[in-house]
């Protein structure tokens, strides 16, 4: 069920910004009285699920969901339609058009794209607010557990103060400026301490089959017990809280490893907290040192236990389109940010580039619609400033052949502009491979 509302949620946002963003060609193609052959969700190897023809345009939907695309007449692109290039130009074709024209129908898909991220982010400001974890309010710091991170000197407890002397106010602080770190400052038993990141610190993280950071500290709350767990038949509740095993005082989650793990096959006495009151139960410890127990709650219950404080923040309207903006311009530079790291060898974020299935693990597994929208308002950005990545085959490469154009006052040929295709079609089947690659690799090696 999981897996059903995931893919649900990927698909559904994968649609809708695909058939927004062909509609940003389609739209502007029409107005300037531009035949447009092909308007396709998906891409239609060989055949098509859907498919019906309404005037001179193919409306359909392929079989393959990597993509979309409008197939606009007199136009060199990834349908390599040569035969219609060798005839003579007709007044409803693509190159029978103005420059001006040609660049505003080039141009349409990312802008739909870009609005359509403003827009979510307006609203959601709007409907939703903003919610997040005050970093003051954590009584003991953070939980870490990744190996790179203990290896780099951070430790359980750690408060983050501030990264590249940006000051840490709200948990969220913490991933919006973690990328491109250098250091970070902590405070550790009243000390303030920094900790320099090496260059390649994403590159590392990227290769670590523990890609944690930061976890907020948690109680032992019980969610699920496993059907193979030694305590399947044990007398445990969802909601229940572990105050102690065996003795030993329990604040955190991550205090029961340590305490689990020289008590492997034995049976321990747990109190346990359950509506206010305490109550002793046997639990049985497994060979790996663990009571099978899935850990539950949510944050807003946390936050009534005391753990930590939820800030909150309600817009109108007219609050909401500055925040909303405040937002896009952010994502946008972090996602420019990001691509700059990623063409930077020597920070290695190239080996954290995902292809489908980390775009599918982004989406939660209940659904949230305003999870939905702020995911989709990402990926919205995200296509955008790929598709303007000056690659032909790209819409930033037909941008760049038309400024060309309008510099020089020249056309480049329809010879090389066939060239020019297939080189970028050829680079994009690589990106496409390496990206997807890389998801295949992580899941089988980490």
């Amino acid at each position: 069920m999981e897996f059903v509302i995931k893919i649900s949620q990927f698909l559904l946002s994968l649609s809708l910004l695909i058939v927004l963003h062909e509609l940003g060609h389609f739209i502007p193609a029409k107005a300037f009285k531009t035949r447009v052959e092909k308007f396709y969700l998906f891409f239609d190897v060989k055949f098509s699920l859907f498919k019906k023809k309404i005037g001179d345009t193919v409306y359909g939907i392929g079989w393959l969901p990597l993509g979309g695309y409008v197939k606009i007449s007199g136009m060199i692109d990834e349908s390599m339609d040569t035969e219609q290039m060798a005839q003579e130009p007709q007044p409803w074709e693509f190159r029978s058009k103005p420059t001006w024209q040609r660049l505003i129908i080039m141009l349409g898909g990312v802008t739909v794209n870009f609005v359509l991220a403003l827009v979510i982010y307006i609203l959601a400001s709007f409907a939703y607010g903003d919610q997040d974890i005050s970093a003051a309010s954590l009584k003991d710091g953070y939980w870490i557990s990744n190996p790179l991170m203990i290896d780099l000197g951070f430790q359980t407890g750690d408060d983050i103060v501030s990264i590249n002397d940006i000051k840490i106010v709200n948990e969220s602080d913490i991933r919006a400026n973690i990328l491109g770190a250098e250091f970070i400052t902590i405070k550790r038993d009243g000390e303030l301490k920094t900790i320099d990141l090496p260059e390649d610190f994403l590159g590392q993280l990227s290769s670590s089959s523990d890609r944690s950071l930061f976890d907020l500290r948690m109680p032992f709350m019980v969610g699920k017990v496993a059907d193979t767990s030694l305590n399947k038949s044990a007398d445990l509740k969802e909601g229940d809280l572990v105050k102690s095993i065996n003795g030993n005082q329990i604040t955190y989650f991550d205090e029961v490893k340590a305490i689990l793990e020289p008590l492997k096959g034995q049976t321990v006495k747990t109190e346990i907290l359950r509506d206010d009151k305490l109550i002793e139960i046997d639990l049985q410890v497994d060979k790996y040192g663990m009571f099978g127990i899935q850990p539950g709650g949510t944050y807003n219950k946390f936050a009534e236990l005391g753990y930590f404080d939820i800030t909150r923040k309600e817009y109108t309207l007219g609050e909401s389109f500055g925040v909303g903006y405040d937002k896009f311009i952010g994502q946008i530079t972090s996602y420019w940010g990001q691509l700059g790291l990623i063409f930077s060898p020597s920070t290695g974020a190239y080996k954290g580039v995902g292809g489908f299935k980390a775009i599918f693990d982004i989406f939660p597994d209940t659904w949230s619609w305003e999870a939905f929208w702020k995911i989709t308002a990402f990926l919205s950005i995200m296509l955008a400033v790929l598709n303007l990545l000056p690659i032909p085959a790209l819409d930033g490469g037909h941008v760049m052949f038309l400024l060309y154009e309008m510099v020089s006052g020249r056309k480049p040929g329809d010879k090389f502009m066939e060239y020019a295709q297939m080189v970028g079609f050829f680079i994009l089947i690589a990106l496409v491979l390496f990206a997807n690659g890389n998801d295949i690799f992580k899941a089988i090696f980490n």
